[in-house]
């Protein structure tokens, strides 16, 4: 009995811990495409791994652990967490037309921020610049 108790608050807390990572208080959805708004830190940024191969491969192991949980993991925004969310996430296999600064400010610094207020947390802290990149150079082979 004791075991199954245990069990049950382990599983309670690691689904507490997953939806506190991609909680906040929302508001309402932001359309991609939007290029107004990205800080000049981030505007005129490039993706220095575009098209790699290997970097699409890296960054999709970083999305597979720390993004299909909201963002599924196909990229359509319908992960596991998604429909606790609002605004829901993003579909990634529509931000074609994003810059590769304002994909790596969103994942950088999240979007818990106007004009955003969505639930995505900053991965400035877990993610080097490179993983972020990564990311991005996985997230451009969503379709």
């Amino acid at each position: 009995m004791k075991k199954i108790i245990f069990i049950l608050l382990t599983v309670l807390v690691l689904s507490t811990m997953l939806l506190a990572a991609c909680g906040g208080k929302a508001t309402e959805s932001v359309e991609t495409g939007d290029e107004e708004g990205v800080p000049a830190e981030f505007a005129n940024k490039t993706n220095p791994y575009a098209g790699q191969a290997d970097a699409a491969s890296a960054g999709e192991a970083i999305f597979q652990g720390k993004c299909t949980s909201c963002h599924g993991d196909g990229g359509k925004g319908d992960g596991v967490a998604a429909g606790a969310l609002n605004p829901k996430p993003t579909d990634l296999t529509t931000t074609s037309d994003d810059s590769d600064g304002l994909l790596y400010w969103r994942i950088s610094e999240g979007g818990m921020m106007a004009p955003f207020n969505s639930q995505m947390p900053a991965w400035k802290g877990s993610l080097s610049e490179e993983e972020i990149w990564q990311v991005v150079t996985y997230i451009r082979t969503l379709k």
